[in-house]
């Protein structure tokens, strides 16, 4: 019998059909030739459709004119490649994955892709691979079991003979590693580093890299080869060693202290690079691989942070490139950024730390947006280490101030107080007021307050605080922060005679412009001041003594002209009268003209006084409308309670948080401070240490007749007993009221609940004879200075820090026991530069002289890390009260 097909001649048959057996073919290959063959000879019916090409489908999405169009090409799509992957269609699988992934770049769901990505991975052929690992890195993640399959894949393609393999297992590996595959893998990485070739050697680094930053506890294991990469030649090798370096450096101290060994070796490759010739392979814009100079900039200013040894082994090549780079282009500006960076974070010489920041006043002028925001930030961040250097820019960053770019107005303003200081404060108000005037409403709030605090720290004599605290209300209107007005209000309740005539004439100057011109409804907070300060000082105002006083402002301009009572008394109406003026501006209106009527003497300014009084009884808003009847009742029941009642308010008391030199007034304290009562809830917050209130409320629950609770509670440190005193009353115009005035009639109605109080008078303070030190931990020291004074005790808060960063958002508590009273000022600042101070004023009250018991809790910021700190101080003296 014969076989006809062991009887042709293959080698005469067609190369297409020519397709004998070969031991060499795998598996995979005898799949696609069958395939192919069905795709030939198979019936139409029989055949699979031919996919749609990744060009073709991007542009079919393209072309899409709605979402829904674009939808229903992709879902379209989808359904077709699900329906290959259950035919195990290997011939198109590569296509189909490449697909998948655009579609989920796309946002689409493509989950269902998983699987197959990992038959790519074990395929042989290197573009399924490629494919694989790249679908593997975008859909796998160590949150889903899927990706545990994958460990032997990678583990064998790291042992390929083929390098591009092996690099596409090292990516993979370091994009979705988990805890548990970095631990089974990490013995192969560390292999692979030592590898002699040298593009294996750099996947291997960025994957060791990637699996430290996941598990920590892996760094041992390449520390002997890492500092093998240091001594490589390939600039790519050097760059990936410094990278896996920096990352150790910065998550362990021990590490960092053994690499500190390599900075002389650093030190060379940086020389070698800046005195390179041309090098077509690694030059930039004329610089040879700015890249590698950078990364071995910033591992040197991490290798030399508070290291004196480390930080002189680099001083001179620090200079070097300082000096030597080219700043044309901005491969140049980004190495000299970083070499900035160093000087200014290890112990440089003072002449090079110079040098650092003039090249930021240099990137002040540059014509480029980022790099002028660049110098900014970072003049910003270094301007506590020298001050007298960033001094010398100071005109440019004044410039900047006028800038079209509002991110550079920003921290041209944050810098410019910064470099406020006792001399500059006069010159630097005045550029910083024209930058108030015609600033965009998002920064009046920020710049004003800042200029009121730096106003009261700096300020050179009391007249010119004043003349600078209005000029800030009047240019910040609306946009100033509630507590500026009470501030101000204090300090001109504190200032001398003379200065308070003054600023009731200043401010009347502004009361008249505001409602003549009709724009006082721009310029609510200084209408409030001026009605406070006329109300209290009115008989200043209109009296013939306030001829003598010199009205003349900076531009030799006197637009004082003294007002008769009856004209005063029409401006109060005028504004009174307007609809646009917010409820608690009439307040402050109303109360003052009640005032006026005890400072003006003539009987028809007391009779209309009292008709404009008697309309708002009947206003339509309840607030104003029982003031209104409240103080008519003051013109009629109880005239006789009308002077005492609303007297002039004695002076209230502030913290002095600067030194002014002004030989012909008194100076009178800046700061401004706020009596506040810690309440009992406040207090067990501090001790427990739970979550502080997000808006102040504080729920009292009714006390149960057997509950303990709240007893344990209080007894849980030392047996402090902190249940705290009644709240004292507010007076009518937000001032604290502690003493309750006695009153003659005993039958006053309760409509005038609240008016016959009057603060405590205030005591002197002593000088200091006692200094106990509250706490010193992470360069902040607390001190607290006490003053003997009978029942009361003076504790004045002193906060020192020795850190190389500032500490922002820094807030003082304190609590007592229950036998104790304790009234706490506001503090002088809430930002504690370095070497700088905050000051804050404790007043604490013992009748029954038992000894002083504190508990302190202290949060601040720094770099960007909340820390809170708390302590006991029990060692007061103990003859404090006595």
């Amino acid at each position: 019998m014969a076989y006809p097909m062991y009887e042709v001649d293959w080698s005469v048959l067609p190369p297409d059909q020519n397709r004998r057996f070969n031991p060499a073919f795998n598996i995979a290959t005898i799949k696609q030739v069958v395939n192919e063959a069905i795709e030939r000879v198979a019936p139409v019916s029989v055949r699979m459709q031919t996919p749609t090409r990744l060009r073709d489908l991007i542009r079919q999405i393209r072309a899409a004119r709605t979402a829904a169009e674009e939808r229903s090409v992709v879902n379209k799509e989808c359904a077709y490649i699900r329906s290959t992957f259950r035919e195990e269609d290997s011939v198109w699988r590569c296509r189909n994955i490449a697909k998948l992934l655009y579609i989920h770049m796309l946002g689409y769901p493509a989950h269902f892709g998983q699987l197959e990505c990992l038959k790519l991975i074990a395929s042989p052929r290197f573009t399924d691979k490629r494919v694989g690992y790249l679908g593997a890195m975008l859909l796998l993640d160590e949150r889903q079991d899927v990706h545990l399959l994958i460990t032997n894949c990678l583990k064998n393609d790291l042992n390929s003979n083929t390098q591009f393999v092996v690099g596409l297992a090292l990516c993979t590996l370091g994009a979705i590693a988990s805890p548990e595959m970095a631990r089974d893998l990490a013995s192969e990485v560390e292999r692979l580093i030592k590898s002699p070739n040298a593009y294996i050697k750099k996947k291997a680094a960025l994957c060791a890299f990637r699996i430290i930053r996941r598990v920590p506890d892996l760094m041992e294991m390449f520390l002997p080869a890492t500092r093998s990469l240091l001594t490589e030649k390939n600039h790519g090798v050097l760059i990936t060693g410094v990278t896996l370096i920096t990352e150790m450096c910065e998550n362990s101290p021990d590490t960092l202290n053994h690499f500190k060994k390599i900075v002389p070796n650093l030190v060379r490759i940086l020389k070698n690079l800046i005195l390179a010739g041309y090098s077509p392979e690694h030059d930039v814009s004329g610089v040879s691989d700015p890249f590698l100079q950078v990364k071995i900039l910033r591992l040197l200013r991490i290798l030399g942070k508070n290291d004196a040894e480390a930080s002189e082994a680099m001083n001179d090549i620090l200079a070097q490139v300082a000096t030597n780079t080219e700043t044309s282009k901005n491969v140049g500006n980004t190495i000299l950024y970083e070499t900035v960076l160093s000087i200014m974070d290890i112990k440089s010489e003072s002449s090079l730390r110079v040098l650092a920041i003039n090249i930021l006043g240099r990137f002040l002028l540059n014509n480029d947006k980022n790099i002028r925001y660049v110098a900014l930030n970072t003049l910003l961040r270094t301007v506590h280490v020298d001050t007298s250097a960033v001094q010398r820019h100071r005109t440019t960053i004044l410039e900047c101030l006028k800038d079209p770019d509002v991110s550079i107005r920003r921290r041209a303003m944050e810098l410019s107080f910064a470099l406020i200081n006792s001399q500059n404060i006069r010159a630097m108000m005045k550029e910083l007021l024209l930058f108030l005037e015609r600033s965009d409403a998002e920064f009046k709030a920020h710049c004003s307050s800042a200029m009121v605090l730096a106003a009261e720290r700096y300020a050179p004599s009391s007249k010119w605080h004043l003349d600078t605290l209005f000029q800030v209300l009047l240019k910040a209107g609306n946009y100033l922060r509630d507590d500026t007005v009470s501030n101000t209000i204090q300090i001109i309740s504190s200032a001398p005679g003379e200065r308070q005539a003054y600023a009731s004439q200043r401010l009347w100057i502004s009361l008249e412009r505001s409602a003549v011109c009709g724009d006082s409804t721009e310029k609510q907070p200084i209408i409030q001041v001026a009605a406070w300060t006329i109300g209290e000082y009115g008989d200043m105002l209109v009296s013939e003594a306030s001829n003598a006083i010199s009205m003349v402002d900076d531009d030799g301009i006197d637009e004082f002209v003294r007002p008769s009572e009856e004209y005063v008394i029409d401006i109060y109406q005028k504004l009174l009268w307007s609809t646009q003026l917010s409820i608690t501006t009439k307040e402050f209106l109303l109360l003052s003209l009640a005032k006026l009527s005890t400072r003006f003497t003539t009987q028809p300014s007391q009779d209309k006084i009292r008709v404009i009084i008697d309309t708002f009884g009947s206003h339509i808003h309840i607030e104003l409308q029982q003031r209104g009847v409240e103080l008519s009742q003051l013109f009629r029941q109880y005239a006789n309670l009308r002077p005492a009642l609303l007297e002039r308010m004695p002076a209230m008391e502030v913290v002095s948080t600067g030194e002014r030199d002004d030989s012909d007034t008194e100076i009178e304290p800046a700061a401004p401070a706020h009596t506040t009562q810690p309440d009992q809830d406040a207090l067990l917050d501090l001790i427990i240490g739970s979550e502080p209130l997000s808006n102040g409320d504080v729920e009292h629950a009714p006390p149960a007749a057997n509950n303990n609770t709240t007893n344990d509670i209080l007894d849980l440190l030392s047996g402090l007993d902190l249940t705290a005193p009644a709240q004292a009353p507010m007076g009518v115009m937000g001032a604290p009221i502690t003493t309750p005035m006695s009153v003659a009639n005993n039958n006053v109605s309760p409509l005038l609940d609240g008016l016959f109080t009057s603060p405590a008078p205030i005591t002197q303070m002593q000088a200091p004879d006692t200094i106990v030190t509250a706490l010193e931990r992470n360069g902040l020291k607390v001190e607290l200075h006490v003053q003997r004074g009978g029942e009361t005790a003076t504790i004045t808060m002193k906060a020192h820090s020795t850190a190389d960063t500032a500490m922002s958002e820094f807030l003082f508590q304190a609590a007592v026991p229950r036998t104790f009273r304790l009234d706490m000022m506001s503090p002088s600042g809430s930002v504690l530069t370095p070497q700088g101070e905050i000051t804050q004023l404790l007043k604490v009250t013992n009748p029954s002289k038992t000894p002083l018991r504190l508990r302190i809790r202290i949060s601040y910021t720094i770099d960007g890390n909340p820390v809170l700190e708390q302590a006991e101080v029990n060692s007061f003296p103990t003859d404090l009260f006595n």
